[in-house]
């Protein structure tokens, strides 16, 4: 426990009264006595801090989740922060559903269990996965092997129900973290035992769906339980979690509908169905295929370990492991005058002719297993210098994924060999050295002329083996022929500075300089008895930072924050080329770093039992990495390219507030407006004007929780996203549909009760109208949940 003495009548930043007043507000880390800092009226200010208005000593106790300090007050940044007080009224079945009514921001999850879950913010896409730092505890669980919807989070290797606070921090702003960081940082912070504790959970949940002859209702479960204590300096939390799931429908089998006639050869079948795609262009839906209807097992194991050296040094350990089985089940709506189902062939729909693939409805199925090795030392001093090391390991140890060849029954074996893919070998490391200076006075909410320092040194190394071949039986063959792989690493260093100077009561100046040196190396490709090298690349850059904030008032601060920021190719965009059934993928070893210019103007102003925000910001992007079309060339060559300018502008607005309007009732609220414009694209002059991929003009949400009184709460959720296009070109017309982008307003409502103080009980409904809404495979549709949990 740390603690310091606060005069309210001290200027403080508005970051630190921020970081103060939601721990007051979630009654976790301050006494209550700190709301006198809140009722001060907007007068009070700077002018009136003299002898004659000293207000009485304030006691402010904190109370560091697993050994981690509160968010820096100095972040010269936009900070948006739920903490387990706010999420546990929510229906959360996953961590990345604690993120879902951020400003500005939206998850791309299809169903619990997901391992496609990117977060999507500002001008960042749901596909640019790689724009999005994620830290669990300060290690980094983002997946920067590529930048793409498969290469998320691993979100499953942090437990919902460890969960104390995360933080969302908005823009390149700061010299702390690296240019991945375009779109936003994602801050978990755990907790650590003070005493011995226990605590298990379990859900169920299940959802209708109905959508082109489907109609059923898809189940799940998960059930989590941890033990922890500390005993004198020592102190250790183990946990595991299971999930089992079974998706709704994620893709369908479809053909551009026929003009021409039927054969007299062909067979008649019937059981399509028809619908206008996202180009408005008439299509037949033949049954389920590809993923299908995904049925998965995951299991967490969790084990973090915590010793105090001394009162102000703390190390720790951390150990995660994940494992995860899927079946994707495919099935054919197709039948003939008899009923039997048919999966290929010369067909007549209709009266229309038809070549439906043998590999239309081929299913898959696979296993990969993770580890998460961590290691921290911190010191943790009020004031003076401090120092922090964390070094942390991703380890894909086995990775396996088999597809048929056909749909057809026994699997799919025999005329045609189906593929397996092997990505074990998989990974990447970090480590992270700070230090960092916090002058006495500045700690005590004094200090003009006072500077808070930071410096440090970064590096990350990620690594790609990845092979795919041929196998005549794909259920449970062994592999036969090599059909394509491709292997790589890249490596960053990076060095970093950064100084918060008060050089006013009322005045802070927050400038920093990160230097990054970047290599690619190791590059190849092969097909068949075919391999192809690369040449090594290589990148050095310097991104300046720089943030002015002005407390107008106690309670209002203004701030102006510019930064650039340069994100790096990642491994898949630079070497991962194959073929795949009929589809064929070129990779651009020659690509550049995205640059990013980047503006904020925020004002933040503490009124009302809560925080309003409001924030003008500017990204502009030289050499966006994306997937495009090269139509400059014949042929023409799609693949991941640079594009040359895209610029994003808009507006964000939030609320957070505790009794507001009445005792009990908790509000949190927010829209934003985001114009994503490409500006320049040499390689694809049509989309000049355009609208970027995936990011709609508004987004909306609103959480409202009424705890009734300490045992009973109810909680009304609404989430909005606007327009948004699914073609770099703008062609899609038709978005609400399936292989389309969805405009959305979908509603949650969770009662939940407390029989005593170690116990929950909690029900709640997703997707409360049942909408039928898309982001190319459909969302889920109206899901229950019910929960249970015990902690002692």
């Amino acid at each position: 426990m740390l603690e310091s003495k606060v005069r309210p009548s001290a200027i403080m930043t508005l970051r630190t009264r921020k970081y103060f007043a939601r721990a007051h507000a979630h009654r976790s880390l301050l006494p209550l006595s700190l709301a006198q800092l809140f009722l001060l009226p907007a007068s009070a200010n700077a002018e009136d801090s003299d002898s004659s208005h000293t207000l009485p000593t304030v006691t402010v106790v904190e109370a560091p989740a697993a050994g981690r300090p509160p968010l820096d007050p100095d972040l010269p940044a936009s900070v948006e922060s739920v903490t387990r007080a706010q999420f546990e009224n929510w229906n959360v079945a996953s961590t990345e559903d604690t993120l879902k009514y951020m400003p500005g921001l939206a998850v791309r999850k299809r169903f619990t269990g997901d391992l496609n879950s990117i977060i999507a913010v500002r001008g960042t896409s749901s596909s640019q996965s790689a724009r999005g730092l994620v830290y669990a505890d300060g290690l980094l669980i983002s997946n920067f092997l590529n930048n793409t919807f498969s290469t998320a989070p691993r979100w499953s290797l942090v437990f919902p129900n460890e969960i104390e606070r995360v933080d969302v921090i908005y823009g390149p702003y700061s010299a702390l973290y690296p240019g991945n960081s375009i779109g936003a940082t994602v801050d978990i912070t755990t907790r650590m035992p003070e005493r011995f504790e226990t605590d298990a959970q379990i859900k169920g949940f299940t959802q209708h769906f109905d959508l082109f002859g489907v109609d059923g209702h898809y189940n799940g479960g998960e059930a989590s339980a941890s033990v922890g204590d500390r005993i004198g300096k020592f102190s250790f939390l183990v946990g595991a979690h299971h999930l089992s799931n079974t998706s709704q429908p994620l893709t369908f089998a479809t053909l551009a509908q026929s003009t021409t006639p039927a054969k007299p050869t062909d067979t008649v079948v019937s059981g399509a169905h028809f619908y206008n795609d996202q180009n408005n262009k008439p299509t037949a839906v033949l049954g389920i295929n590809g993923e299908g209807i995904e049925r998965t097992l995951q299991d967490q194991l969790k084990l973090k370990l915590q010793y105090d050296f001394t009162p102000t040094l703390t190390g720790g350990f951390t150990l995660g492991y994940w494992h995860q089985t899927y079946d994707s089940e495919t099935s054919t709506s197709l039948r003939d005058v008899n009923g039997n189902p048919v999966y290929s062939g010369e067909l007549s729909i209709d009266g229309q002719h038809y070549t439906v693939p043998a590999a239309a409805f081929a299913p898959s199925r696979g296993y990969s297993e993770n580890w998460l090795y961590g290691l921290s030392l911190r010191t943790h001093r009020e004031s003076g210098w401090n120092a922090e090391a964390i070094a942390s390991n991703f380890d894909v140890s086995q990775s396996v994924a088999r597809t048929a060849a056909s749909g057809m029954p026994e699997n799919g074996s025999g005329s045609e060999p189906g593929q397996i893919r092997f990505g074990d070998g998989t990974g990447w490391k970090t480590l992270d050295l700070k230090a960092t200076y916090t002058p006495a006075e500045r700690r005590a909410g004094f200090g003009a002329g006072a500077h808070t320092l930071s410096f440090g040194y970064h590096y990350d190394n990620y690594f790609v083996d990845d092979r795919t071949y041929k196998t005549w039986s794909w259920s449970d063959g062994d592999p036969t022929s090599l059909a394509n792989a491709f292997k790589g690493s890249t490596r960053t260093q990076a060095l970093f500075a950064q100084d918060a100077w008060r050089f006013l009561p009322r005045w802070q100046l927050v400038y920093g300089m990160r230097y990054e040196d970047w290599r690619a190396y190791g590059g190849a490709r092969s097909v068949a008895d075919s391999t192809v090298a690369y040449p090594e690349a290589a990148a050095q850059h310097f991104s300046p930072k720089a943030s002015l904030s002005f407390d107008a008032t106690q309670d209002l601060t203004l701030r102006a924050s510019v930064g650039k920021a340069y994100r790096y190719p990642t491994v898949g965009e630079l070497f991962q080329g194959q073929i795949n059934g009929s589809s064929i993928v070129f990779n651009n070893p020659n690509l550049k770093a995205e640059e990013a210019q980047s503006k904020e103007l925020t004002a933040e102003w503490a009124h009302w039992n809560g925080l309003f925000r409001v924030s003008l910001f500017q990204d502009d992007v030289r050499n966006t990495l994306f997937r495009q079309t090269d139509i400059t060339v014949i042929p023409n060559i799609t693949n991941v390219q640079n594009i040359d300018r895209v610029r994003s502008r808009g507006i964000e607005t939030s609320y957070q507030g505790e009794d507001v309007g009445i005792r009990g009732l908790d509000l949190l609220a927010n829209i934003a407006f985001t114009q994503s414009k490409i500006l320049e694209n040499s390689r694809n002059p049509e989309t000049v004007g355009k609208h970027f991929y995936r990011i709609p003009l508004w987004r909306a949400n609103l959480a409202t929780t009424y705890r009734v009184n300490e045992r009973w709460a109810g909680t009304l959720g609404v989430r909005f996203s606007g327009r948004q296009y699914n073609t770099l070109t703008n062609t899609d017309t038709n978005p609400d549909v399936y292989g389309g982008t969805s405009n959305y307003t979908v509603a949650e409502v969770k009662l939940t009760y407390r029989p005593n103080k170690h116990s929950k009980v909690g029900i709640g409904i997703d997707n409360l109208f049942d909408t039928r809404y898309f982001v190319y495979h459909p969302y889920p549709g109206r899901t229950l949940y019910v929960e249970a949990s015990l902690a002692i």
